[in-house]
């Protein structure tokens, strides 16, 4: 009987001992991972550069042709008359004049001194020589000449035109290296002109085989 009291004695400390370990909140454990960091949204892609559109110039060309030339700001780009023209120019009148002069760019047969003749022959009453000079432009052979007088052309087949007295006329004719030939033909009153003979050599020099 005292034994049985001693065991029981004994065997009290034990169970309190495991009572303890089994009631002790167990530690906690990670059961998710990290968030991940937050990424930061692509930035939207952006557009190319648009190129800058080339600044509008005064070059009057006639398309498909092997020559190229600048017009000045005062000749005003014309509707052509005909299918000989390559381009047509008006030019303002002068003080006093009546009419503006127009600049003619046109192609023809015939040879340098047969056209410079023809024009030449649509003035009477003319005063002084018409001279003319040759000078290179960028590789091309230009003749210039210049008619003061009355005024009479028609074209071939319609009929002579009503004379215009004190008028002038500049002409132009370039020669490319390959043997075509240009006609520049800028007739006018007299003042008018004269007063475009600046802007008119202007366009002569910037002559240039395409």
């Amino acid at each position: 009987m005292t034994m049985i009291k001693l065991r029981s004695a004994m065997a009290l400390p034990l169970v309190a001992a495991l009572t303890a370990a089994c009631s002790k909140t167990p530690e906690p454990t990670a059961t998710t991972a990290p968030e991940p960091p937050t990424s930061q949204p692509a930035a939207p892609a952006q557009p190319a550069p648009t190129p800058a559109a080339p600044a509008a110039g005064a070059g009057q060309q006639a398309a498909g042709a092997e020559l190229a030339w600048d017009a000045p700001a005062s000749f005003e780009t014309a509707p052509n008359p005909n299918a000989m023209r390559k381009a047509t120019y008006k030019i303002k009148r002068a003080a006093g004049d009546t009419e503006d002069a127009e600049l003619s760019v046109s192609q023809a047969g015939g040879s340098v001194d047969a056209n410079i003749t023809r024009w030449v022959g649509q003035f009477s009453d003319k005063s002084g020589d018409a001279p003319k000079r040759e000078l290179k432009v960028n590789d091309v052979k230009v003749t210039v000449v210049e008619v003061k007088g009355t005024f009479a052309s028609g074209m071939p087949g319609m009929g002579a035109a009503t004379p215009k007295p004190n008028y002038a006329l500049l002409g132009a004719i370039a020669e490319t290296p390959s043997g075509e030939l240009w006609f520049f033909k800028l007739t006018g009153p007299e003042k008018t002109v004269t007063a475009a003979r600046a802007d008119f050599d202007k366009l002569v020099n910037s002559l240039r085989v395409k």
